[in-house]
């Protein structure tokens, strides 16, 4: 959870024509550095990102394509179109699939539908803490865990930070599973997202997104629950000031790679593109931080409370009939991780 925020930039290369190359993207010749006057084959690839420029994911996405093009010495430039510019999440994956784009970044769940040992992620309390998570998903069991989209036309590269899910509410100070009986809490439409917030005391209500704002301020529901910067950004902190900083679920994003561009790689070239996907991370994370710092210094100037948690043991008993249930399809991850 210590992160390093920098600062981030791109190398422009001089482009003489357009040629046609890998997957969704186009090739361009560009002269040697020595001006010999002897040229090669550029190629352009296309990531697609769904949040805005100055995102996090947005900004990780950038420093791995800074990276790449440094480490190829300019022999693949990649151009990240933000803000959806080439589609939803959902489409794009398709497209990803087709090879008719190179790489996006998307959310681990809906990518369940594409490996269902990635749905481990979504596991609550699932590491000790957030360095060990990040230390677990950068290293030897996070690759093995990217490696199971072999057969989707997927290949993942590394993972993002997309933050910890935690619970506000309406109308009290939520210290232990016990502060939660009664409360009416707002979830995704999920079995396992329902099945997590009864174990622990609630009653789950799913509902829509966009509805969340006006059901906390007439009373319909009592509560949700979110990252920080969403719980600031949908101005929930207005109708629900009670914050408990509890991080129960912090699913990660994923950045991914066409099978048709992988396989148009080198060995060589896979393995600078898997390096700067990880090296990208460190950027990615520390723009998140930097997202999380700002949120919490405006909400809590806005009056919420933030009650911290410093024991988690009695939360994660609560959330053993969850373990109960789907642990036995991650058993070979959660035995890993719990190993580790």
């Amino acid at each position: 959870m210590k992160k390093k925020w920098l600062a981030l930039f791109s190398t422009a290369f001089l482009s003489v024509s357009v040629l046609a190359a890998c997957g969704g993207s186009d090739g361009a010749t560009t002269e040697n550095a020595d001006n010999t006057g002897v040229s090669e084959e550029a190629v352009t690839l296309k990531l697609a990102e769904n949040q805005p420029e100055d995102y996090p994911t947005t900004l990780g996405a950038k420093e791995f394509a800074r990276l790449v093009e440094e480490k190829t010495e300019g022999r693949y430039k990649i151009e990240v179109y933000a803000g959806g510019q080439l589609g939803d999440e959902k489409s794009v994956i398709e497209q990803l699939q087709l090879g008719t784009i190179d790489l996006t970044r998307v959310n681990a769940i809906p990518l369940s539908e594409f490996s269902s040992d990635i749905g481990v992620v979504a596991m609550p309390y699932l590491f000790e803490d957030e360095d060990e998570k990040w230390e677990i998903l950068n290293g030897e069991i996070g690759q093995d865990l990217l490696g199971t989209f072999e057969g989707s036309r997927l290949v993942g590269l590394s993972f993002y930070d997309s933050g910890v899910r935690s619970f506000y509410n309406t109308k009290r100070p939520v210290t232990t599973p016990d502060d939660l009986a009664g409360l009416q809490i707002r979830v995704q439409q999920s079995d396992l997202a329902i099945d997590i917030i009864n174990s622990l005391g609630a009653s789950a209500t799913p509902m829509e997104y966009g509805e969340v704002y006006s059901a906390l301020q007439t009373g319909v529901i009592d509560g949700a629950e979110n990252n920080f910067p969403s719980y600031f950004t949908s101005n929930h902190y207005e109708v629900a000031k009670y914050f408990t900083v509890n991080g129960y679920q912090g699913v990660p994003e994923v950045l991914l790679g066409s099978e048709k561009l992988w396989n148009e790689l080198s060995a060589e070239d896979q393995e600078v593109f898997r390096e700067a996907a990880l090296e990208s991370v460190a950027v990615q994370r520390e723009a998140w931080a930097n997202l999380v710092d700002e949120a919490q210094k405006a909400v809590l100037e806005n009056g919420s409370e933030l009650v911290e948690i410093d024991d988690i043991t009695p939360w994660r008993e609560a959330v053993q009939p969850v373990y109960d249930k789907y642990g036995e399809q991650f058993s070979e991850w959660i035995d890993r991780i719990n190993s580790y």
